[in-house]
């Protein structure tokens, strides 16, 4: 029987990484390698070194990074684009240096122009200014998107590298961060509506004005797409992208007010009382919906509803502030 194919997955503690995990788990495949942060310094050169010295693995899925919602991105822009440049660089050298040929990195809608045509495509990279709020975060991104196409280029042909990226829309679901301050929108919102349903608090305030738009993906839907697109045909993937525009968008294909977001969030939970909006706070960008038609030519789409992820993704909170 031939070995099975040795698949690390950086970040498999973190709510992308450990979807994939799952996903690949279920599969039976493969022998999936991980490393906790504790285990493994993504940011020290030479401890990645001995980790793939060690392993070898065959494949690598690049979810771990830093990330966080607004707040965190203005308050640590130093940490967001020195930890996952760093982070990027370190993963993918060693890589490629100890003969990955296959590799998939996670990007991030945010490495579009604030004011992109909507729905944004691929193309849109690099024609604009950045929102500010989170520019330290998405150029990392776009550095890590520009690595993967630069070892293709360079080592396509001679070593076999085939080095892809993945830009997901905005994610929630099972193993997201709740933090109350440095959260995303969606994991933040589902925190502040149960504890005002607990303590019955008559209204939530929420920053901005709520009338951005937003595209959201339920976790385990990206998880399958990022499989999809590592395990796509080169002919197919060569067919729908180019060398210096190959990256792919994965959106769930619509989008919805931050307002209309808030009150779906509070039905699912059973919070009744009133949703206010601070508008003194910041809104980031007026919308962002990513143009997935890339990726549903090549045959893959989202399964899962907003209202269905929502329910799963809320079930899975409660399921950490039990006693």
């Amino acid at each position: 029987m031939p070995l099975k194919q040795r698949i690390y997955i950086a970040g498999h503690r973190g709510m992308v990484g450990s979807a994939i995990y799952r996903e690949l788990e279920s599969r039976a495949e493969y022998d999936l390698l991980t490393a906790s942060h504790s285990e493994l310094d993504l940011m020290d050169q030479q401890a990645v070194k001995r980790f793939f010295d060690e392993h070898q693995p065959d494949q690598v899925y690049l979810a771990a990074a830093k990330v966080g919602g607004i707040h965190a991105n203005n308050t640590y822009p130093a940490e967001f684009i020195y930890e996952n440049l760093m982070v990027e660089c370190n993963v993918i050298h060693q890589a490629f240096l100890h003969g990955v040929k296959k590799l998939l990195f996670l990007g991030s809608s945010c490495i579009y122009p604030k004011m992109a045509p909507q729905p944004i495509s691929e193309e849109a990279l690099l024609t604009g200014f950045l929102e500010p709020t989170n520019e330290p975060y998405a150029i990392a991104k776009i550095a890590g998107i520009k690595l993967c196409e630069s070892y293709n280029r360079q080592y396509g042909q001679t070593h076999g590298v085939d080095y892809r990226s993945v830009m997901p829309t905005n994610l929630y679901g099972p193993g997201d961060n709740y933090h109350p301050e440095n959260s995303h929108v969606i994991p933040a919102l589902i925190r502040r509506f149960h504890e005002a349903k607990i303590q019955q608090m008559p209204a939530v305030t929420i920053w901005g004005s709520g009338k951005p738009r937003r595209e959201f993906l339920y976790v385990e839907d990206m998880a399958k797409a990022a499989i999809f697109v590592m395990e796509l045909g080169q002919s197919t993937l060569d067919h729908h992208t180019s060398p210096m525009m190959s990256h792919i968008n994965v959106g769930y294909g619509e989008d919805l007010t931050i307002l209309e977001l808030a009150q779906t969030i509070a039905g699912v939970i059973g919070y009744a009382g009133e949703i206010c909006f601070d508008a003194t706070k910041p809104d980031g960008t007026p919308r962002k919906l990513l143009d997935s038609g890339r990726l549903h030519h090549m045959g893959w789409r989202a399964q899962v509803s907003i209202k269905d992820g929502l329910k799963k993704t809320y079930e899975a909170f409660q399921e950490t502030i039990k006693p």
